[in-house]
């Protein structure tokens, strides 16, 4: 009989100088109840009773001196302002942290599960952060034959990884209808026609991240420059802050006169986070965390999210596995539901050679 495979969720405490520790459901009730309304919904969202809801937000209110939640009758269930800074806390820390607990976790599950079981086939995906990559392995669990062993690096990061036989794949992202000379070269340092091959995944819209009503007035880029707008940007090698830097260099708008432009988050999420919690006015990402934070976003430039493996690799039947995914209905069904994205093409195996014609958009 098979050993179990061993699955490492990180997670994370709040605990005050008593020692008295916030209990993590409250964080994931007072998420529920700011996206539904209801504390009804919000605790079959999370899996237990209304009662049992209801009497850990009084145990917390009790402890700050202040209600955490409001029912009204016919109204439903709203936040409070404690309760809205408590439920931002928790999807800050997440968003900031979340990709690299992950990566800590994925490291920690390889150990555990090959000191306990039968090697099992895995296929090592080093990807650039991602919303539609981050439901490929739970798809992948799906099939129970193999493994998807998800890691997140930058793209160029992941493309280095991949030419250094640390993974099985990458993935990464490129601008759509954008020159990008210097770009592809690097690109073209790691991926080579005869040895490589390319698999769509998605495309996907970027842009700015604005308040509500975009209190700043910005409307485009040039708008960053401004001294009274505080920006905060993605990490150094980021494919995200590569199309940045590069929108940047074609609309000839100095980095240098953006206040803010070297505060840095790791994710698209964390960046959104950082601008709903008002830190900043602006931010660069994906239009699906500006949906996920309530932001008003303005549309810059779309992008095609790529995978790409040695030649090889295409007939490992993992990857023949995953090539099912992508091409099948559930993949694109739950890209769908992604503000911003398209899974149009997903699956469809490419040349190197190819890709300056998919960027022009006549590929």
């Amino acid at each position: 009989m098979p050993k179990p495979w061993i699955t490492v969720e990180p997670g994370w405490r709040l605990r005050n100088t008593a020692g008295q520790e916030l209990d993590p459901l409250l964080f994931r009730i007072l998420q529920a109840i700011n996206d539904t309304g209801k504390l009804t919904e919000s605790a079959v969202r999370v899996g237990y009773s209304y009662r049992h809801c209801w009497n850990l937000i009084h145990q917390w209110s009790a402890f700050f001196g202040v209600p955490l939640v409001e029912l009204s009758k016919g109204k439903g269930a709203r936040l409070t302002p404690l309760g809205e800074k408590l439920a931002w806390a928790a999807e800050r820390v997440q968003a900031r942290l979340g990709p690299q607990l992950e990566n800590l976790a994925v490291e920690l599950d390889r150990e555990i599960n090959v000191a306990i079981s039968d090697s099992k086939p895995t296929l090592r995906l080093h990807a650039s952060h991602g919303y539609a990559v981050a439901l490929l392995p739970e798809l992948f669990a799906q099939i129970g034959t193999a493994r998807l062993e998800l890691q997140y690096l930058g793209s160029l990061d992941a493309m280095a990884s991949m030419a250094r036989g640390n993974c099985e794949l990458c993935g990464f992202h490129l601008p759509l209808n954008l020159p990008c000379g210097e770009l592809m070269t690097r690109v073209h340092k790691f991926l080579k026609p005869r040895s490589h091959r390319l698999v769509r995944l998605v495309t996907r819209t970027q842009g700015l991240y604005l308040g509500q009503g975009n209190p700043a007035g910005v409307q485009s880029l040039a708008d960053l420059t401004r001294p009274e707008v505080r920006f905060v940007n993605r990490q150094h090698n980021s494919g995200t802050r590569i199309l940045l830097d590069l929108l940047l260099e074609h609309g000839g708008i100095a980095s240098q006169h953006i206040t803010g432009y070297e505060q840095v988050e790791f994710t698209h999420a964390a960046v959104a986070a950082f601008v709903a919690s008002g830190m900043a006015n602006v931010g660069f990402g994906v239009e699906a965390a500006a949906s996920r934070f309530k932001l008003d976003f303005l549309p810059v430039a779309k992008e095609a999210y790529m995978l790409a493996c040695r030649t090889d690799t295409l007939e490992q039947p993992a990857m023949q596995q995953l090539l099912g995914i992508l091409r099948g209905p559930e993949f694109p069904a739950q890209v769908s539901g992604l503000a911003g994205y398209s899974a149009e093409r997903a699956g469809e195996v490419l040349r190197v050679d190819a890709l300056e014609a998919v960027l022009a958009g006549q590929g």
